[in-house]
């Protein structure tokens, strides 16, 4: 590991990565593996999550390809230094922003999207000139293999590499010394994380979770409410980071409502969605068994059937829990939708702020008013109004959390400036210094500099 770190180091120093060229050249040949690769990524999906090759291409490969293209046409522009004013004290003087790469940089990807999460944050470090280290989830196994067998063909590995491993070689990796850390999980693993980094003060990029609310008014569209959110929550059996964890319905809407979700589970995954190939399972026994507990004593209103041997469990509608269980205290990152009702709008908003700041927030409303009503009273890392999860799949649209649910941002622009170092230049003037800007000084003096500077 030392070895592989150093030879990265080496690299980078030798220069080679920081030309638009190069950056653009590699862009290319990731796109050129990815698509080389694609028949064994989507047998690698398959086999950890369960995952259809429609589902492996919209919610995994495709995104990465949109990254890839929109990188390669703005790369130019993002790496091209920035004139801005000098101060005004020094009216001849001129300012330059330069994004310069930070060096070797670490990306731990999670295993709900194993290879979108590990590829875009790549994407980023690319583009920004430097070399990286690719940490896998181990719990996806199949998908890890596929990624270091694709980057370890097109890449030479003290550029890019793929470290394969459990928690061990997490924590060992943790321990060495990188110029910027990127990490995608939970809460608890991203602490961890953030006290390793603080022992080298590595800067770190955390994209947590949460519980993502989702708020629902009396004048929504009913129909494509459901729909978007049986699609968003439902997703990759829940197992997504930004997937509505729970709906806050307003009373004169929730039967319909929860009657047409019911509908569009039916009309997705047929009347037996365990049968389907839509439909995906859960990642291992551990996280079935979590996901029952959280089920456990709550009013099933729809759903509700399990099988640990092959680790299915039904898209899942819960009555109202009581606030304090395990289901609303806890991310559910699985099939189980809690519906809970509201009366006033200010309720809801209440409900969603007397708890952490949740990296999504859906909003389904007709009402221009309320949805500023609801945008001006909560904060989360990201808004989608009318629809679920689809906001992360514009690149202009920087991506990140707030609070428990993370910081830093990344997608397009946001990933390439997280994994730089934005320097500041500034060009003073030869010509003239600035009359009374040395000792000895005077009361006058002031009375001057206040004038230049008003």
């Amino acid at each position: 590991m030392d070895h592989l770190i150093e030879k990265q180091r080496d690299f980078f120093a030798s220069g080679q990565t920081r030309p638009f060229a190069f950056r653009a050249q590699m862009l290319r040949r990731l796109r050129e593996a990815i698509g080389a690769c694609e028949e064994e990524i989507f047998a690698a999906l398959a086999a950890d999550l369960g995952k259809s090759r429609v589902a492996g291409y919209t919610t995994e490969i495709g995104p990465c390809l949109a990254e890839i293209t929109h990188a390669r046409r703005n790369l130019r522009r993002w790496t091209k230094p920035r004139r801005v004013a000098g101060p005004r004290l020094f009216p001849l003087s001129r300012g330059r922003l330069v994004c310069e790469p930070l060096g070797v940089c670490l990306v731990v990807s999670p295993w709900n999207y194993p290879f979108h999460l590990a590829i875009a944050p790549l994407v980023a470090s690319i583009a920004a000139g430097n070399c990286t280290v690719l940490k896998p989830s181990e719990l996806s196994a199949n998908t890890a293999q596929a990624l270091s067998r694709m980057i370890g063909r097109s890449f030479d590995e003290a550029y890019l590499s793929v470290v394969c491993g459990g928690p061990d070689t997490a924590k060992e990796l943790l321990e060495r010394k990188f110029d910027h850390i990127f990490y995608t999980g939970g809460e608890r693993v991203g602490r961890i994380v953030m006290q390793a980094a603080a022992r080298h003060l590595t800067p770190v990029t955390l994209e947590l979770g949460g519980k993502s609310p989702c708020i629902v008014t009396d004048d929504c569209d009913p129909a494509k409410t459901a729909r978007r959110i049986a699609w968003g929550k439902f997703l990759n059996a829940g197992q997504t980071c930004v997937a509505p964890d729970y709906l806050l319905v307003q009373e004169p809407m929730r039967e319909e409502l929860t009657a047409r979700i019911k509908a569009c589970i039916q009309d997705f995954y047929g009347v037996e969605p365990r049968e389907s190939p839509d439909y995906g399972r859960i990642i291992n026994g551990h996280h079935f068994d979590r996901l029952m507990g959280l089920l456990q004593g709550q009013e099933v209103l729809f759903g509700g059937q399990t099988d640990r041997d092959t680790l299915y469990i039904s898209p899942t509608l819960l009555g109202a829990p009581a606030d304090e269980t395990p289901v609303m205290r806890e991310e559910i990152f699985g099939p189980l939708l809690p519906i809970l009702p509201f009366g006033h709008l200010s309720e809801a908003i209440d409900f969603v702020n007397r708890r952490p700041k949740p990296l999504a927030l859906y909003v389904f409303s007709r009402s221009a008013d309320r949805q500023q009503q609801i945008l001006a009273g909560t904060s989360s890392g990201g808004v989608c109004i009318n629809d679920t999860i689809v906001h992360l799949t514009a690149p202009t649209l920087p991506f990140g959390g707030v609070g428990a649910s993370g910081f830093g941002r990344y997608h397009g622009k946001a990933g390439f400036d997280a994994v730089s170092n934005q320097k500041s230049i500034l060009h003073q003037t030869l010509l003239f210094d600035v009359p009374k800007r040395f000792a000895p000084s005077r009361e006058k003096d002031l009375r001057l500099l206040r004038a230049m500077l008003k």
